[in-house]
């Protein structure tokens, strides 16, 4: 059973950087999909990121294309999102997930996942 754990959250201000990881255990994340999702309060849940299964692929939500970046470690074991030009409006708890039968088209929906973290709040001050 995959399990994942995600670090690096905090307080930062606005336009800082942060990098937030994912770090699994129990096995890699070697041929499954992996995605960011974050939640602010009282709001839905919003995809942020995702990597396809054979890591050749990447997507972004619209609100962080072009500020996000999502990667992987060469052994597959964690998971990376760096966040550069951070908005007030990224204040959210960030989760990861990772899923072995996630086709392109379900890469932004959360339930198509098999695997979550507990996720890592990020605060951003303006």
């Amino acid at each position: 059973q995959l399990q994942l754990v995600e670090s690096g959250g905090g307080l930062v201000q606005a336009g800082d950087s942060l990098r937030v990881s994912c770090t699994a255990s129990g096995g890699t994340t070697r041929g499954s999909a992996v995605a960011w999702f974050r939640q602010a309060p009282g709001k839905e849940r919003e995809f942020v990121a995702a990597n396809s299964r054979d890591g050749a692929s990447t997507y972004y939500g619209d609100a962080v294309k072009g500020r996000f970046t999502i990667s992987r470690d060469s052994a597959k074991i964690t998971v990376f999102l760096q966040m550069n030009g951070l908005k007030p409006e990224d204040t959210a708890v960030y989760t990861c997930a990772a899923g072995r039968r996630v086709i392109t088209s379900s890469l932004a929906n959360h339930g198509a996942y098999d695997f979550y973290g507990q996720g890592t709040q990020v605060t951003v001050s303006s």
